[in-house]
């Protein structure tokens, strides 16, 4: 089961809206579906929230969940990660990070478990606090500016509304497997995350075949 759910981002209004903080963007939905409160704590270094069960509208999870938005600064997020999975002896395992990721478009989202950072230095951060990097990761797609070296300047930029759109569309379907993921039903919740819209469905051949003009056989 998920115990600890992270989004990154950096503090601060001038962040606020920024492709870097989508995962904060995920975080704060988490917060309203669950009616938690983030508040900011210094023992953790960032907002959090602690969620008693019963959780509301989610049954099957036994003991508290906790949100957090680390407020170290990208870079530093293992820093506020740690601090709260050491004091409350959440293994890695039992972490969900949810984060903004630039191999995927504005729209995709993918669920994993495990892997490198692929240059993300907020999840860098985390894995060395946690000494492993066998936590869950969540990645928010916001596409890349095609060239490394723009890398920094994009992820601090706001995405145009078109794009903020697709990425929201991607946190509403990701969301529904909220529930799944706190119970551990991680095949459960990799489905709903990975799910393809269904393919328009073909007219009925009847209905096609009235469409057609008649043929007049008499010419």
């Amino acid at each position: 089961m998920i115990r600890l759910i992270v989004g990154l981002g950096n503090p601060g209004p001038e962040y606020e809206d920024t492709r870097h903080n989508a995962g904060f963007w995920w975080v704060d939905d988490a917060a309203r579906a669950l009616k938690a409160s983030l508040q900011a704590d210094k023992a953790y270094f960032g907002l959090v929230a602690r969620v008693n069960a019963p959780l509301p509208g989610i049954a099957g999870v036994p003991g508290p969940v906790w949100l957090l938005q680390p407020q170290t600064y990208m870079n530093l997020s293992g820093k506020s990660v740690g601090a709260l999975a050491r004091f409350f002896k959440i293994p890695p395992e039992e972490v969900l990070v949810v984060h903004d990721e630039l191999d995927l478009l504005p729209g995709q989202v993918k669920l994993k478990q495990g892997g490198g950072s692929a240059g993300h230095n907020g999840l860098k951060d985390i894995t060395a606090q946690l000494g492993s990097p066998n936590y869950w990761r969540l990645r928010l797609g916001i596409g890349h500016p095609g060239d490394r070296a723009e890398v920094a300047a994009y992820v601090l930029r706001k995405p145009p509304a078109s794009e903020r759109e697709l990425i929201q569309a991607s946190m509403g379907k990701s969301m529904g497997a909220l529930a799944a993921l706190l119970r551990g039903e991680f095949e459960q919740a990799s489905r709903t995350v990975h799910a393809q819209p269904p393919r328009p469905k073909a007219p009925p051949a009847a209905q096609t075949a009235a469409a057609q003009p008649p043929v007049d056989g008499s010419k």
